[in-house]
């Protein structure tokens, strides 16, 4: 029964830390929501040296309005509603190597030649007869060798239009679009959201993707030939619940 229970713990505990991934089989990865970034219980407030307050320029008698790129009226998106192109240009490389050695040799020992005078009972607790000043001995030796490496290159360049979904009280935009192209039975499907601020809105009415604050990109698909480079549910679950 001790060997059943033995072999029984890790498939537990391989069913535990793989429920969470059970409940998710089959599906694409979920991305974490837009959320303020305040919420979060690490977050401190910033405190930053601040110009001297100045007055607003006076305008008295003119028709040119202060930030506006066209003498009428300024053609960037301002407004829930107005539509601001995205350009997501992603050349991502990273290149990581890091070995890790460990080891250690302890030994311990422990003896009791006198305790409250119950030295002489000891005869009677142990008919073979042990010595008291080594009652305890133990010793041990681990190690560890690690060496990992990571090499990582990504090219991404989209463009996409999105939608403003909020204004939010300090004037930032709150930005989320969706594209899809299908091209015979594979669908491509790009999603962008974020927070921008006005000014970083370009006269041509578009706006780089590392201006968007709390950034959500993804590109993906599905359809016939992604279908069949995706493991199978079966391998999935197998995956989750094998410990080994």
């Amino acid at each position: 029964m001790h060997r059943l229970a033995l072999l029984a713990f890790p498939l537990l505990l391989a069913a535990c830390s793989g429920a969470e991934r059970l409940s998710r089989l089959g599906d694409e990865p979920q991305m974490a929501g837009v959320t303020n970034p305040t919420s979060d219980p690490r977050w401190r407030p910033v405190s930053m040296p601040m110009p001297n307050p100045q007055d607003p320029p006076l305008a008295n008698n003119s028709l040119w309005r202060p930030g506006s790129r066209t003498f009428l009226r300024d053609q960037r998106a301002a407004a829930v509603g107005d539509i601001v192109t995205v350009l997501v240009s992603i050349q991502d490389e990273a290149e990581l190597e890091n070995r890790t050695i460990r080891s250690r040799d302890n030994s311990e020992g422990m003896g009791l030649p006198r305790l409250l005078g119950l030295e002489s009972s000891y005869a009677r607790l142990f008919p073979s007869g042990i010595d008291p000043s080594q009652l305890v001995q133990a010793n041990s030796t681990s190690g560890v060798n690690g060496t990992g490496a990571i090499r990582r290159n990504e090219t991404v360049t989209l463009r996409v239009a999105a939608t403003v979904a909020q204004v939010l009280p300090n004037g930032n935009l709150v930005v989320t679009g969706r594209q899809q192209v299908r091209v015979n039975s594979e669908l491509r499907d790009l999603t962008v959201g974020g927070v921008i601020r006005p000014q970083d809105i370009a006269s041509d009415n578009t706006v780089r993707h590392d201006r968007l604050a709390e950034a959500r990109i993804a590109y993906g698909g599905r359809g016939t030939i992604s279908d069949v480079q995706r493991p199978r549910v079966g391998q999935e679950l197998l995956d989750i619940i094998l410990p080994f």
